[in-house]
């Protein structure tokens, strides 16, 4: 599996020892469509403020200002989806953001209880979807993901790694990723043998 700097970085950093990482992507292009959309006029209209007359203090300062926010927004929006990955481990789900400060939200498989896979009109045009998690216990920071990419072999995966027992599904592993701990060994009596009879109490 191929994965950029950032993607193996994280990988090596937030996975445990033992820890299998299973599937790797960042969200789809598809989720920088409102910032472009919202960009582009202010950046159009900072560059006819800039030169409409350049002789003009006020207007070229305006317009150099509207420009620096307009590029230092988009900058924002495009780093943040470059940064942000969505790991599924054989333990785990992770979902890891920031550009300066890392931040780590997890869910264990075993948690997981079904799993929604939602598709709007523009998403099944350009290959993305909705992934919604309903998991045991309280509200999860994980339950609803959105703008994730190439729809049908990603539900796919995930749906084998939660449900399918190849992988120990949401059953296996305690909530911080470890094996379940091995049974007592039963020693050398079966349970179908039958029990010594005491020897009788003496009066």
């Amino acid at each position: 599996m191929k994965l950029s700097h950032r993607a193996e970085k994280d990988v090596e950093k937030y996975l445990l020892p033992g820890e299998n990482v299973r599937l790797v992507t960042r969200r789809h292009w598809a989720v920088l469509i409102e910032p472009t959309a919202k960009a582009l006029p202010a950046f159009a209209l900072g560059c006819w403020l800039l030169l409409f007359d350049p002789a003009n203090r006020v207007t070229s300062t305006a317009g150099l200002l509207l420009l620096v926010g307009t590029v230092a927004y988009y900058w924002v929006h495009v780093a943040e989806w470059w940064m942000r990955n969505f790991i599924v481990s054989t333990r785990r789900v992770l979902l890891t953001s920031g550009l300066i400060a890392r931040t780590v939200t997890l869910l264990p498989l075993r948690r997981i209880t079904d799993l929604t896979w939602e598709e709007t009109l523009l998403g099944q045009v350009l290959n993305y979807g909705t992934f919604r998690f309903e998991s045991a216990g309280k509200d999860q920071a994980l339950r609803h993901l959105t703008f994730m990419p190439d729809a049908q072999n990603l539900y796919v995966e995930v749906s084998q790694l939660l449900f399918g027992s190849d992988y120990g599904g949401a059953a296996s592993g305690d909530d911080e990723g470890n094996p379940e701990p091995a049974a007592p060994p039963l020693g050398d009596r079966q349970d179908t043998e039958p029990i010594t009879r005491l020897p009788p109490t003496q009066s």
